[in-house]
């Protein structure tokens, strides 16, 4: 299974800890966890405009990884420790799984600043020993946390703001659907620990592989930038790949949404 795959590109959908919340933050308040994360909100809004607790305070519930080959075709999507979903072993499939493929590169949009710093906390947090990621007696430029490594992570948000040079305004859901893809569906980030509390793991799961698929077509495209694929390449990966969503579409809600709203890239080229 491990050979092959060069590229594994990933999303995470997290929730804050209320109860490490109120006991950092509050801790002579009483507050319940929820009324912890509700006040922290509140307070953020107030400060900067947005209510979203920075990544230090919340634990993974949901990873889903596209497996990916060296010639850029889509081997498997996979969702770590489904259906149980728990953290800490999240957390220990994530870098195991890592250090198994023989550590193919990390791809994800805007990860720089969240997705890979909340798993790194979570190895933290769980105890987890990942001295291939935290190589850091090597070269500078070799380390795999170094920010222009690309060898060891490729953001897709960096690569089209030129590390951060710009503001690519929009985001993955503006970059999936010039590519005529559907972006965000019918659940967004900010709903995800509503759902969390009414139990609902397996809408979250379904979610996160609706972002990793805008993730790899964004990637095939970055890849085309990049001199790396052909444009006829290119789309027959995208078609590859909706082959494989139709052969499991039964299996998973989200497939069968997403191929609904599926549409294909718009080709100036054809009838130059």
């Amino acid at each position: 299974m491990t050979q092959g795959v060069r590229y594994l590109l990933f999303d995470v959908e997290s929730v804050a800890d209320g109860e490490l919340i109120a006991k950092t933050r509050y801790p002579s308040s009483g507050f319940s966890p929820e009324e912890a994360i509700a006040r922290f909100r509140q307070e953020l809004l107030t400060t900067s405009g947005r209510d979203f607790i920075p990544y230090t305070y919340h634990i993974p519930v949901a990873v889903v990884i596209a497996k990916v080959r060296a010639d850029f075709s889509l081997a498997e999507i996979v969702s770590l420790d489904e259906p149980e979903h728990r953290p800490h072993v999240i957390a220990r499939h994530f870098w195991t799984g890592w250090e198994a493929y023989e550590q193919p590169t990390w791809v994800t949009f805007n990860g720089r600043t969240f997705d890979l710093p909340l798993m790194e906390h979570a190895a933290f947090r769980f105890g987890i020993s990942v001295p291939l990621w935290f190589n850091l007696e090597h070269r500078t430029y070799e380390q795999n946390r170094n920010r222009y490594n690309l060898s060891a992570h490729i953001d897709l948000q960096e690569i089209l703001t030129n590390y951060g040079s710009t503001w690519f305004r929009g985001g993955l859901n503006l970059a999936a659907s010039i590519l005529g893809k559907p972006g965000k569906m019918d659940v967004q980030g900010d709903m995800v620990y509503d759902l969390y509390r009414e139990g609902k793991l397996g809408e979250i799961n379904e979610y996160c592989r609706c972002d990793v698929l805008d993730t790899y077509f964004v990637f095939l495209r970055i890849s085309l930038l990049m001199g790396k694929l052909t444009l006829e390449q290119e789309q027959e990966r995208v078609q590859e790949a909706r082959h494989l969503l139709e052969s499991q579409a039964g299996e998973h809600p989200a497939y069968r949404q997403y191929l609904d709203q599926w549409g294909d890239w718009a080709n100036p080229w054809d009838n130059a």
